[in-house]
């Protein structure tokens, strides 16, 4: 059961995670990573009281008539917590990114200047339905020295509860101090007055990220009075050119739009240029169709899907096009050239994850180059859009902004830097 609202209880809690980081931060490598060890055994042993959680929310969420693929994001099962737990390990084993120097050089009078890598402090997480955010955002931000204030959706509270009780527990049987313990925070309330709070404690949260709809984005965009890295929707693309190999392309396509839809880096719209509308569309349009993929059409793939027997489709528009589905529907457009195929992403498109299936190298680079996007591909599924899969690690959200970090975020990113200057008695003129 969610606790009621109490003001001045999370303005406290915030208070304490803030006095937590700063002792954390001056903690070992070797601690912060047995108190990550500690946590993923943790998620182990407590795996049958995550389970029993999260069903009453799975249950809940579909008496409320959610639809299928917020109910993919909500689910967890033993091998999803060890998933989990097994993320938390790949976060053990990467380098810390704390406490070296990025660079380091020596002026005219002789003052040596470094610039060396802190944590950000506290990072406050507002996020929805996918509970594994949970564990993955206090390991990313325990092992990179930051204090963590999670508030999770009130569809997965019981689920973000059971699995912070798992995690508290391990930091308590870990090497790390008490006074540092308190440095993973939990809004335990599902009252939306504690976001609005959330968002007003600059004093003791340094940065906000929200993972979410658009609905939650815009909220804390608007009414945060901290500085907000947002994580926004994923309006991602592939684009196919005719020389692309038809074997890749069609793999790559339905990986991208049918091997889990419900996430962010699916592919939504797909974008034919003229060179591929006969090599490659008639094809790709079969097959989608047969994966059971909602068809969202332009007048000349409707044509080509017309000739090859599909029906059902629905013609696309601006709407289509704009829309993050998370759903077995993909919006398609043929464009005359690459050149067309950008300025369609730049209109509709959401930053988040791009790719180019074609051998062509001067194309390649074109694209890689103009594409704004936070990544950006080339012959490959947008699914690699993910820091596990980039070697990050578990990551704590995709930036669609500029600042701080662009892209999926890892414990780099969760870092800043501090200038060092060792002198020798300089003064300055």
């Amino acid at each position: 059961m969610s606790s009621a609202f109490d003001r001045q209880s999370l303005i406290d809690q915030a208070a304490a995670v803030n006095r937590a980081a700063r002792r954390l931060a001056r903690q070992s490598t070797a601690d912060r990573d047995d108190a990550l060890r500690c946590m993923a055994q943790a998620l182990r042993e407590d795996t049958e009281a995550i389970i029993t959680a999260n069903k009453s929310d799975v249950a809940q969420a579909r008496d409320r008539g959610l639809d299928a693929a917020f109910i993919d994001r909500l689910v967890l099962d033993q091998e999803r917590i060890e998933s989990m737990a097994r993320a938390i390990e790949e976060i053990v084993a990467l380098d810390d990114p704390i406490g070296g120097d990025d660079q380091m050089w020596t002026r005219p009078n002789g003052l040596q200047v470094a610039r060396r890598r802190i944590p950000l402090g506290v990072i406050g997480i507002i996020y929805e339905s996918r509970p594994n955010v949970t564990s993955d955002a206090a390991a990313l931000c325990l092992k990179s020295g930051n204090g963590v204030l999670l508030k999770g959706g009130s569809d997965a509270f019981g689920s973000n509860r059971a699995i912070v009780e798992a995690l508290r527990k391990g930091l308590g049987q870990s090497s790390l101090p008490e006074e540092a313990v308190a440095a993973l925070g939990f809004v335990d309330t599902t009252d939306r007055q504690a976001v609005q709070t959330m968002l007003t404690l600059a004093d003791d949260i340094d940065v906000i990220i929200p993972r979410g709809g658009k609905g939650l984005i815009r909220f804390v965009d608007e009414h945060s009075h901290i500085p907000v890295i947002k994580h926004d929707e994923g309006v991602c693309h592939i684009v196919v050119d005719g020389s692309a190999d038809g074997s890749a392309v069609d793999q790559i396509v339905l990986n991208a739009k049918t091997q889990r839809t419900g996430v962010c880096n699916a592919v939504e719209t797909l974008l034919f240029l003229k060179s591929a509308q006969d090599v490659h569309l008639p094809r790709v349009l079969q097959k989608l169709d047969h994966a059971g993929v909602q068809l969202h059409l332009c007048p000349t793939s409707a044509a080509a899907a017309d000739a090859a027997g599909i029906q059902g489709y629905s013609p696309a528009d601006d709407q289509a096009y704009a829309a993050e589905f998370l759903a077995l529907e993909l919006a398609v457009r043929v464009v005359d050239d690459l050149d067309e195929a950008i300025d369609h992403i730049d209109r509709f498109g959401s930053r988040h994850t791009e790719s180019l299936l074609s051998n062509d190298y001067a194309q390649t680079q074109q694209f890689v180059t103009e594409i704004d996007s936070s990544v950006v591909m080339v012959n490959a599924s947008t699914r690699f859009s993910d820091g596990g899969q980039l070697g990050l690690g578990a990551e704590i959200g995709i930036s669609t902004t500029r600042l701080h970090a662009y892209g999926p975020m890892g414990l780099r990113e969760l870092t800043t830097t501090k200038f060092v200057i060792l002198g020798s008695g300089q003064i300055r003129e």
